[in-house]
């Protein structure tokens, strides 16, 4: 039976609303969907608005390179009006899927300002020509800058409905999209896949391995496990519910994940800077390594950022970020479904007393699979799509800096939104009470995750990951 809520007009009246009334209102209120719409939306906008003739570029503005405050004041008096035309657009696409969402358009500007002010000078900061120097990256100053005050200060609640991680990463990835043509998956693809394959396989084998040992419910143990091997947060809230794990596992799982994300965003493109990868086989290795979508795009845009400024670093400033694409993304997150499907077949016919039922195959997988992953797949299907018109100098010349570079700046944008999210609603007191024995499982887990991903990105196949970009 369907259940309408009082507040519905056919609940007034006894008359069910449609099965596709209902489908359009829960698609509507999915924020994988929603991500989906809003970066393919700007990606029609931008394919249209060039094959007219012109391009996005005034809207799709970005600090350029400075050396002194006059310099930043300079570029904020000539393009003052651009910034504001970018924050109205982003306020009114960002601020739909909020009150699709149910926060309301007006809490989510009045939030949303702050986060775009302090987003802008974030930018303006790594564009500073010492910024290399200092390692004063984009994404690791938004996320230090966000844990510094939330956990330092607090952050007001109204602030709240602005902070939305999930959406404004996935916005990110639907854009990465347009970036990487499906000539590219194609070739790359199964590479990514195997690699993944093989380091999740083996990383949720240890975790689920050593959390039994150490006396751990098998459900919990499955949480950690997939939190750790495949797609971090979203994979344990998946798998938790999926295996009928209780409701405290879960948030132990994520937890563990957050923490180690965040010292990932950290510990791995120093890491990496200092074994002189190139960016193709460092993005890989942190695709493979890092935890959260989130986490990754910062650890991997930040070593990208070495490329050109930091000597001994080889490879195109991109090729860290797309490669981290292939990896995680392709090779790990869409199968977050199918681990879902086999784990509740597992715990339905083997665990005891676990709570749940097994579901029908394709449904299930269905249910759980990612589905910004879709709009990802979009995104690079249009572009290819659109671009196939052109030959590759043409391509090069007009296509990459009229319709690309564009998309490229808005990615940016909407990635820097995400990174200071996540300081902000990290809460570090919240972190730390999640047990040993949890704790010592997933830190396991950890230490063979980087150290096989290192040996697969570099020995392995470091020669296809270096070879990215050229």
């Amino acid at each position: 039976m369907q259940i309408v809520e009082p507040s519905s007009p056919h609940a007034a009246q006894g008359v069910r609303p449609s099965p596709i009334g209902v489908r359009r209102a829960a698609l509507l209120r999915n924020e994988d969907w929603l991500s989906s719409f809003l970066g393919l939306a700007l990606i029609l906008v931008a394919a249209s608005v060039f094959a007219a003739g012109g391009s996005i570029k005034w809207l799709a503005v970005a600090p350029q390179k400075w050396s002194h405050a006059s310099d930043v004041l300079q570029q904020l008096r000539l393009n003052g009006v651009r910034y504001a035309a970018l924050f109205a657009v982003w306020a009114l696409l960002l601020g739909a899927a909020a009150a699709a969402l149910g926060l309301g358009a007006v809490k989510f500007w009045r939030a949303f300002a702050p986060v775009f002010l302090v987003t802008a000078a974030i930018y303006f900061l790594g564009l500073w020509d010492q910024a290399a120097h200092y390692n004063l990256e984009p994404p690791l100053v938004a996320l230090a800058l966000g844990l510094l005050f939330s956990n330092s200060f607090g952050v007001p609640r109204w602030l709240d409905p602005g902070l939305r991680v999930e959406l404004y990463i996935k916005v990110g990835i639907v854009l990465l999209g347009a970036s990487l043509p499906l000539t590219l998956l194609a070739w790359a693809g199964p590479v990514a896949i195997l690699q993944a394959a093989i380091v999740s396989l083996i990383t949720f084998g240890v975790i689920y391995a050593v959390a039994t040992r150490l006396g751990l419910d098998r459900r919990l143990a499955a949480t950690l496990g997939t939190g750790g091997a495949v797609c971090g947060v979203s994979g344990a809230i998946a798998i938790g519910g999926a295996v009928g794990a209780k409701k405290q596992d879960i948030s132990v799982a994520i937890s563990l994940v957050v923490v180690w994300a965040i010292v990932m965003i950290f510990v791995l493109p120093l890491a990496a800077r200092a074994l002189g990868l190139s960016t193709g086989v460092a993005g890989a290795w942190i695709g493979t390594s890092e935890f959260a979508d989130a986490a990754g795009l910062a650890a991997a845009q930040t070593y990208g950022g070495y490329a050109g400024n930091v000597a001994g670093i080889s490879g195109h400033p991109d090729a860290a970020v797309t490669a981290f694409t292939l990896m995680k993304v392709i090779g790990r997150d869409m199968w977050i479904g199918v681990w879902a499907f086999v784990l509740s077949l597992i715990a339905a016919t083997r665990w005891e007393r676990t709570g749940i039922e097994s579901r029908s195959g394709a449904g299930e997988i269905w249910k759980r699979f990612p589905k910004f992953v879709v709009g990802f797949l979009l995104a690079s299907l249009l572009v290819t799509w659109f671009a196939s018109g052109y030959a590759y100098g043409e391509y090069k010349t007009s296509v990459l800096p009229g319709l690309v570079a564009p998309l490229q700046a808005l990615r940016t944008w909407a990635f820097t939104f995400a990174f200071l999210s996540i300081g902000l609603t990290t809460r570090v007191r919240e972190l730390v009470a999640v047990g040993a024995r949890p704790f010592l499982a997933f830190t396991a887990g950890a230490a063979v995750n980087v150290l096989l991903g290192l040996f697969l990105s570099t020995r392995v196949f470091g020669a296809f990951w270096s070879g990215l970009g050229q």
